[in-house]
Formats: structure tokens, C-alpha cells, sequence
């Protein structure tokens, strides 16, 4: 599998409007897109930082998300490596036995991507 980057880093808020003030007139990151993903029950915004993406995610809705942030108040959720082929990569790992998904394959993630997680005990995250 080839890593060549770090994507983006994906940040749980409660309240977007505040987080993208903070992200653009605190630290004066350009806001590059954002979305609103209904499946998912979340709103995004995307910023720009070097070679990598700050993606700052308000849940609207019931789901992982929302428990994430009720659990703890928010903050840094996942880091998001770039792979050529996000299908082989999850083949691989899933095939290799040393790193799990709690997914039964990739989905449609924000800005049309695809994208699974891992699971958090694989990568040392109890």
C-alpha cells in the first residue's frame, strides 16, 4: 500500500459558524469548500494548510458523530492518509489481519471521496 501524504485532519465541533471564525480570522486559514453531507448527518468545512486539509465537522444528526462530540465535547476525530486506491487499501489491510475496519467496505465521504476508518484499538486508540 502507498501512503504518499496525510490528506486532512478531521476536527469534531458543536457549533461550525464559531469553529470556521476561529479557523479563518484566528489562525487565518482559507476556507477552501464546504458541505453539508445528509447521509451522514454532518456539516463540513474544509481549510487549507500547506499540504494538508483541516476538516471541521459539526454533526446535525444521530450517529457515531454526535456521540463522538456528546462523549467528548469535541476535538481531533481521525487523521486521513491519501492512498492511490482507496478499494485495494482496504482489501489489503482487511486481507493482512493486522488492521481491522469496523466498516464492510469504503463509503462515499465528503467532497465524493471514499473513505473507511479503522478501528480504534488497531491503531492503538482504546
Amino acid at each position: 500500500m502507498n501512503i504518499p501524504k496525510i490528506d486532512h485532519i478531521g476536527i469534531m465541533v458543536k457549533d461550525l459558524e464559531a469553529a470556521k471564525r476561529t479557523y479563518s480570522e484566528g489562525l487565518g486559514l482559507k476556507l477552501a469548500k464546504e458541505e453539508t453531507n445528509e447521509a451522514h448527518g454532518l456539516k463540513v468545512a474544509f481549510f487549507s494548510c500547506g499540504e494538508v486539509m483541516i476538516e471541521v465537522i459539526e454533526p446535525i444528526g444521530p450517529g457515531i458523530a454526535m456521540d463522538f462530540v456528546e462523549q467528548t465535547g469535541g476535538g481531533v476525530h481521525h487523521i486521513c492518509f491519501a492512498v492511490d486506491d482507496a478499494d485495494a487499501a482496504f482489501a489489503e489491510i482487511k486481507a493482512g489481519n493486522i488492521l481491522d475496519s469496523f466498516m464492510p467496505a469504503p463509503v462515499t465521504g465528503a467532497a465524493g471521496s471514499k473513505v473507511f476508518f479503522l478501528s480504534p484499538e488497531t491503531i492503538h486508540n482504546a
